[in-house]
Parts: C-alpha cells; structure tokens; sequence
C-alpha cells in the first residue's frame, strides 16, 4: 500500500515548533540546538532575543544553510556524544523531533544535560488515538506526515507514548519542568487523556536538584 494511502501522524508546524521553544527560552540565552536543520530557530533566536547561539548537524545541506545564515556550527553524529562540548556551556539545549532517531536516547540525554542548564525536547508521540487505530484497525506500522517512510527505511528507530517518556525521565532521575501535549495543531497546558489525544509532545526537563 502506497504511503498516500495510510495514515499519517499530523507533522508539528515549523511556526508552532519555533514558537513553542522561544517562549521557554530566556533574552540574551546561550542556546544549542542539537539536529538544527538549516538554523532557521537559531537565526531568530539571535535576531528577536540576542541569544548566543551554536548549531549541530550531520548533512552537508544544513551545515551549508547555517554558514550561510552567518552562524557557528558543528558537524557531529548525535549518536556519537557531545564530548567536544565543555560541561555547562549553555544554558538551554533544544533537541527537536530528533530524539527517537537516535541509538542510545538515555547516553544522549544525559549528555544534553551535562552540557546544557535545561533541554527543551519535542518527541512525537506513538500513544496517540489514530496510531493506535491505524495498528489496530490495519495492522501496520504508522507513517508520519514529516517522515515519509516504511518500516524498512525510517529513520525512527524507538517508539514511545509520553507515558513513555515520563518512565524514562522518572528512571533517569530527571526532572519535567514542564509539559505540554500538543493537540489539534495546539500546545495546551493541561488537557484529559493527554497521551490518547496528542500527536506530539513539548518536555522542559532539567537535572533534580
């Protein structure tokens, strides 16, 4: 069955992705983004909030896109650590859609935290209603809107519900700061049955104290 054919997991806007981060952010920040695509976040960061700011990708395309918007960035697998970044550089982290893709998610995030204040992570969520019917009812393997793939070829290689997720940071011994389910296009607050009715999830975390 073609991919226009089944189902597809809503893809997070850009603008909400963007915005949603921004407001977590403090003016004049040291900010990291870990995966930051053509450094269109960090370009406004720096422009609407004078944050000090660093990139860090692995395609060519985007660390060519990053340079020429006239910001530093890394050439780095994720999935090989953030050993050649000091403890304590920065003051937030950003980690956007990227986390499930990685090999070790626990080495990673550990790894944020060690080099950042707090992370600020978005995951999609596999918990939600119409991934759950798309398996029930079709017996088959969800695709998302933003990545196109079966089963054999997607670069997600872990599949977790935001029950999940609080588990992990629970075993981790990190703290949520904030979450935020984003539901209908719309990150909300507080919502009933956040884990059935949202397609994605915003996570402040930071070390317990």
């Amino acid at each position: 069955m073609s991919v226009s054919n089944r189902y597809q997991l809503p893809d997070l806007s850009v603008r909400l992705t963007d915005e949603l981060i921004m407001q977590h952010i403090e003016n004049s920040s040291r900010v990291i983004d870990l995966g930051c695509g053509d450094g269109r976040l960090l370009e406004r960061l720096r422009r609407e909030m004078n944050c000090s700011v660093q990139g860090v990708d692995v395609e060519r395309a985007n660390l060519v896109s990053v340079i020429e918007r006239g910001l530093p960035v890394m050439a780095a697998d994720l999935d090989q650590g953030l050993t050649d970044i000091p403890s304590g550089s920065f003051d937030y982290a950003v980690l956007s859609q990227t986390l499930q893709q990685v090999k070790d998610p626990r080495q990673l995030l550990t790894e944020i935290l060690r080099v950042a204040r707090r992370a600020l992570v978005v995951v999609p969520n596999f918990g939600y209603w119409r991934v759950r019917l798309e398996v029930l009812w079709r017996g088959r393997t969800p695709v998302t809107s933003n990545l196109p793939y079966e089963w054999h070829d997607s670069p997600n290689l872990h599949f977790m519900s935001m029950y999940d997720f609080r588990d992990l940071m629970h075993n981790m011994g990190l703290k949520i700061v904030k979450e935020s389910p984003i539901i209908h296009g719309h990150a909300v607050d507080s919502a009933w049955a956040p884990n059935l009715r949202a397609d994605s999830a915003f996570y402040l975390l930071e070390q317990q104290s």
